[in-house]
């Protein structure tokens, strides 16, 4: 059974590791913390998740995910997501984080930065585009799902949504889509990594964060870009 090493365990990081179980997925989640902190999530969770370090998570990883900000002085888990597919969910918003000259300046993407601090892994910008918490404004009892729930559609429906994967990796991009398909997505591959500014927050893709869009519509979208330095 293939493994979620998910670093990172807040809204994002625990919403995709429910989205991963229910896709039946196993699950190993790490926090900045210890394990202990993460003990009622796990039993929220269920028998399919476990807690670890995030040394621990990496190497049990089939696939990784980074479910936090870009920041130059993390010391990630290097040798242990060492030729492993890493998918980055992370935006760069500035007023959150604060700002990277290079990538202000178009030097450099956010996620090509995660790339330099993992320089033997293969990193995707993956589901950077889809909400972990409810929708605002709620309009029907369905709006109480994340939206990684709410917008799943089975392969071939027709109001089936679309996300967007980046990567200098052919194989990262592969390990995207198959795992967008289980939880519910078709994939629109926007590679390689100095690319993925096309999907980032305040482009027209970006407007349809809330309620998705189809795979036609996202194509569309990212070719419409413009990039405002």
């Amino acid at each position: 059974m293939t493994t979620v090493g998910i670093l990172g365990a807040g809204q994002a990081g625990s919403t995709l590791a429910r989205a991963s179980i229910a896709a039946g997925y196993d699950v190993v989640i790490a926090n900045s913390r210890a394990p202990e902190t993460l003990q009622e999530l796990v039993a929220q969770l269920g028998p399919r998740a476990r807690a670890a370090y995030a040394a621990q998570a990496a190497a049990a990883a089939d696939i990784a995910v980074t479910a936090f900000p870009y920041r130059p002085a993390d010391r990630l888990p290097v040798e242990e997501l060492a030729g492993k597919v890493v998918l980055d969910t992370n935006n760069y918003m500035s007023w959150r984080d604060g700002n990277y000259p290079d990538v202000d300046s178009g030097l450099k993407t956010i996620h090509e930065l995660r790339q330099e601090q993992l320089p033997t892994s293969k990193v995707a910008k993956a589901f950077t585009h889809i909400q972990f918490h409810e929708r605002s404004e709620i309009r029907v009892p369905g709006d109480l799902l994340p939206a990684v729930f709410r917008l799943a559609r089975p392969a071939g429906a027709a109001d089936r949504k679309a996300l967007v994967v980046s990567s200098d990796y052919p194989e990262a991009v592969e390990v995207a889509t198959r795992f967008y398909n289980d939880l519910g997505f078709d994939a629109v591959d926007n590679s390689p990594l100095s690319e993925s500014w096309r999907s980032a927050p305040g482009t027209p893709m970006w407007r349809h964060h809330v309620d998705g869009q189809s795979r036609a519509e996202l194509v569309k979208n990212l070719q419409r870009a413009q990039r405002v330095l």
